[in-house]
């Protein structure tokens, strides 16, 4: 079990929609369990395909069976609780036949926490919906603390989860590798591949490198640690040195 006190929420969404890439999602839930309901903040990268003719909504009819990627996005303890809107461009333009998904985390609403991973179910919904198909698994990218609802949404979210990648991440704020790793069956499904930094100027690799190796251990699934003792903790650092370590930790279509 997770140390973090998760709330219990009840998820509903609307969408906004928008023209071009990406579109803007606003996913309702419920808050703090006083009833109260906020909107969390989405941004929705479509495959970079030309849609047929006959389409309506400017969408191919290949988006049906496009792979999902969900984003979970770092500084999650900011006061800016719209970074989801923004925040999976960059994995967009590497994986521009997918569909992103980018939830927004803050402050406020921190990603270990059930109305967080509510909110990433209620976008994957809205997404179905848009689709004309169900998203019935999806990939996961976590980077910094972002890397905790990864963590967490493997555990508690409502979709088979294929394939991970946190990158600079802490995953010991959750708890000792092996109660996190047992957290759920869920768990042992996909894949599970870290990128940690020697450089982090966050998470001293002291700490983290143990924490990764013991989850690795203990998780029994297909999990690797790509360890790099120059490694920084920008996302940039790893998309601009080890592109290949990326593509490795997704079966994904490539362009």
């Amino acid at each position: 079990m997770f140390r973090f006190f998760l709330f219990v929420v009840l998820a509903c969404f609307t969408a906004v929609s928008a023209s071009g890439r990406p579109d803007t999602l606003y996913v309702s839930v419920a808050g703090n369990g006083f009833g109260a309901v906020t909107k969390n903040a989405v941004g929705v990268w479509w495959p970079a395909v030309k849609a047929p003719a006959k389409s309506k909504d400017g969408k191919s009819q290949n988006m049906a069976k496009a792979e999902v990627v969900v984003w979970f996005h770092g500084g999650m303890s900011s006061g800016n609780c719209q970074k989801g809107l923004v925040a999976g461009d960059d994995f967009a333009k590497l994986y521009p036949n997918v569909i992103v998904v980018s939830a927004s985390a803050c402050r406020t609403d921190h990603w270990a926490t059930e109305k967080m991973m509510a909110a990433v179910d209620a976008a994957l919904d809205s997404v179905a919906a848009r689709r004309g198909s169900p998203v019935q698994d999806v990939s996961l990218v976590g980077v910094s603390d972002g890397a905790l609802g990864a963590i967490v949404y493997s555990a508690q979210g409502k979709r088979r989860v294929k394939d991970r990648l946190l990158a600079s991440s802490f995953g010991k704020i959750l708890g000792d590798a092996p109660a996190v790793a047992n957290a759920g069956p869920k768990m042992r499904d996909g894949r599970w591949r870290f990128l940690q930094g020697g450089n982090d100027r966050l998470f001293p690799s002291a700490q983290s490198k143990p924490w990764i190796e013991d989850f690795c251990r203990e998780v029994r699934a297909d999990c690797m640690l790509r360890f790099d003792p120059a490694g920084e903790h920008d996302w940039s650092y790893w998309r601009e040195k080890h592109p290949d370590w990326i593509r490795e930790a997704f079966l994904l279509p490539t362009p």
